[in-house]
């Protein structure tokens, strides 16, 4: 039964993946972006080796000021065992102190080797670190060229003049144009009505001089 119910959590989870996959297809933005976390996860482990690198250096140094140490102090006690003619415990001494004089040699070359490859693991991360944010800028640039596009198709379908936008807009233009007409008439009428008031005024004036004149 779990083998079945394995199955088809597989099953679930392939589909999922594929459906993810062909929309990640039809948006790129979106397989950048994916594409830069794994590149940020990777930069973060590249650092955390660093660190532990660092780490080690400083054990390397640790380890070999001890193996120093003990190659010193058994130095000492081999030839205070020789001055007392114990050869048994000098020479023990002095094997001792041959073993840690030949940990702390290879302790000091694996400490500067170590401190050869941080300097050049530093480099390579500092470099990781500028195509990284060369990709973050180019992402930016192609999320500006994406949104322009969006936009100005968006823009472009709205005004077109079967659209509802565009329709409306022809609307406006109409109702423009008919006002601008009503505008026309009303004018001309008062110009018509003006004319008409002046002349009648104008002959009432005339009739009345006539008048006066013939008293």
């Amino acid at each position: 039964m779990s083998n079945l119910f394995t199955r088809i959590k597989d099953s679930i989870s392939a589909d999922l993946n594929d459906l993810l996959d062909q929309k990640e297809q039809k948006n790129p933005i979106a397989m950048l972006n994916q594409h830069l976390r794994r590149c940020e996860k990777e930069v973060k482990r590249v650092r955390e080796l660093i660190d532990r690198q660092y780490f080690l250096k400083d054990t390397f140094m640790k380890e070999y000021h001890q193996a120093a140490d003990m190659a010193a102090k058994r130095e000492h006690q081999a030839d205070i065992a020789e001055h007392a003619a114990e050869t048994e415990l000098a020479g023990f001494a002095r094997k001792e102190q041959q073993d840690y004089a030949e940990k702390a040699t290879r302790l000091k070359s694996a400490y500067k080797k170590n401190v050869r490859q941080i300097d050049q693991l530093e480099q390579k991360y500092a470099d990781m670190k500028r195509k990284l944010k060369d990709m973050y800028l180019k992402r930016m640039e192609l999320m500006s060229r994406e949104n322009i596009a969006n936009a100005s198709r968006r823009i472009d379908h709205v005004i077109r003049p079967d659209q509802a936008f565009g329709q409306s807009f022809s609307k406006f233009e109409e109702s423009e144009l008919y006002l601008e007409r009503l505008e026309q008439k009303v004018n001309a009428d008062y110009h018509h009505n003006t004319i008409d008031a002046r002349i009648r005024q104008i002959e009432r004036e005339l009739e009345k001089k006539d008048t006066e004149a013939r008293s």
